[in-house]
């Protein structure tokens, strides 16, 4: 299997996984709720959907105190936790970018990398770019350069988009953890 395929393959099958993740974390999911025992109401009784706290963060446990559930980490939380990724980064916009909102909406850091580093060699719009991968009917990289940039060669320019993302998504990290 060439390196294209193997990324790819492990590429969807992590996107499969979050998906499954985030579903199975709004309670629709396959595998069932949350874990740990259902909320209480004050009489002991299991509580309904809607009468839960709004967001899900908390919960009441059996000795009644509250417990924090753990919550899904968004694009925006990790750059906010690694300057080495939010520095490479900010070269990638125009000045004064705040990447929290920029990344709003993308469903994993490799995206919205790849579509910053995809924004800057084609000449795209960053905008433009995450209006057609976010927007309510999102499409993929390849496909929303396909329609912004007919001229261009999708293919190659997503894959060496992807490359680079994750070259620095990995650089990025093994730098933050030298520093701890």
């Amino acid at each position: 299997m060439d390196r294209y395929t193997l990324a790819m393959s492990i590429t969807a099958a992590a996107l499969l996984l979050t998906a499954d993740l985030a579903t199975a974390q709004r309670g629709r999911g396959r595998s069932g709720s949350a874990p740990g025992p259902p909320p209480r109401s004050e009489r002991g009784q299991a509580t309904a959907p809607s009468e839960r706290p709004a967001g899900g963060s908390r919960e009441t446990g059996s000795a009644g105190g509250e417990r924090q559930l753990p919550s899904k980490t968004t694009v925006g939380d990790r750059l906010e936790k690694n300057a080495h990724l939010r520095t490479k980064l900010e070269g990638l916009f125009p000045p004064g970018t705040d990447l929290q909102q920029a990344s709003n909406g993308f469903k994993n850091l490799g995206q919205f990398v790849a579509a910053a580093h995809v924004s800057k060699n084609l000449g795209i719009p960053f905008e433009q770019l995450k209006s057609k991968m976010t927007g309510g009917s999102s499409v993929s990289l390849g496909k929303a350069i396909e329609e912004l940039r007919p001229e261009a060669d999708a293919k190659s320019e997503v894959k060496k988009a992807e490359r680079r993302a994750k070259e620095e998504i990995k650089q990025a990290e093994a730098a933050q953890k030298k520093e701890r």
